[in-house]
């Protein structure tokens, strides 16, 4: 990086993710999972999975079992059905964030609710050192069109800040065992706005991972629809990611992301801050 506030990016497009058509399921994976495996895309910082599912009405992930993970799901559109083995059943719409903190160990399922596909993103954290086998813990929050619109609205934030309720039902972010914060944005043609990162433990900065949702349907292809512009403030946005289009973030201690929606259609996006 040139210098403290700049931005290293490194897109990461809608035709590098892996991607599946199972019938019920059609799913994009940005990090190695299932039967994908990408030596170059494992992972990065606490970020372990980010998928993009979209399921089949009244179809799903049967009961199976996880541990020592922090799992979560972002609903886009539809209906999702889970229950899991601490008792939770419930259906999540729009706006939704489900988050299990699995711990020793923890099965559910996971359906599309209803006549309609439900459509998600199903994203894995690894949790802080020492703390992979505490107590199974389930959370939810509820986000609005409008909480998101034109800012970078705080979904997610670690369980040992200021910033959360550990109670199943809050307002504000759903807690998780991980140093990691993210962020859901809707954001309307002609705006710009911008996001400093969280204050990094590292001389070096921070790593963050921006994903643009795929909104207008499944398309393993060129990424198309909208256009969001992302770079440092201080240099300005120089990458174009359209739908389903992402890219890793190397943050100088000082920088300052910029985005900017240069398209004709609502962008909606996610932000992974992390150390």
């Amino acid at each position: 990086m040139s210098s403290t506030r700049s931005i290293e990016m490194i897109p990461r497009r809608n035709t590098e993710r892996a991607h599946a058509d199972h019938g019920w399921l059609k799913t994009f994976h940005t990090f190695s999972f299932a039967n994908y495996h990408d030596s170059e895309h494992e992972s990065f910082g606490s970020l372990r999975v980010l998928n993009e599912d979209r399921v089949a009405p009244r179809t799903g992930f049967g009961t199976h079992s996880h541990r020592e993970y922090e799992i979560f799901s972002y609903v886009i559109s539809g209906s999702l059905e889970h229950q899991d083995s601490m008792g939770n059943t419930e259906i999540l719409s729009r706006g939704a964030v489900q988050m299990t903190s699995t711990g020793t160990g923890i099965s559910h399922s996971e359906k599309a609710h209803g006549s309609q596909e439900v459509h998600f993103c199903q994203i894995w954290a690894s949790p802080r050192p020492g703390e992979g086998k505490g107590k199974p813990a389930y959370f939810t929050r509820h986000f609005t069109d409008e909480d998101k619109r034109n800012q970078f609205r705080l979904i997610i934030a670690p369980s040992n800040s200021s910033e959360v309720s550990l109670d199943r039902e809050a307002d504000g972010p759903a807690p998780i065992r991980s140093q990691l914060r993210v962020y859901a944005s809707l954001m309307d043609p002609g705006i710009s706005f911008v996001h400093a990162f969280h204050p990094s433990r590292s001389p070096e900065g921070r790593k963050a991972y921006i994903h643009v949702v795929q909104k207008s349907g499944y398309n393993p292809g060129n990424a198309k629809g909208v256009k969001l512009r992302v770079g440092a403030q201080i240099e300005g946005p120089i990458i174009e990611l359209r739908e389903g289009d992402g890219s890793y973030l190397f943050a100088g201690k000082d920088a300052v992301l910029k985005v900017e929606n240069a398209g004709e259609d609502a962008v909606e996006f996610l932000l992974f801050d992390m150390e």
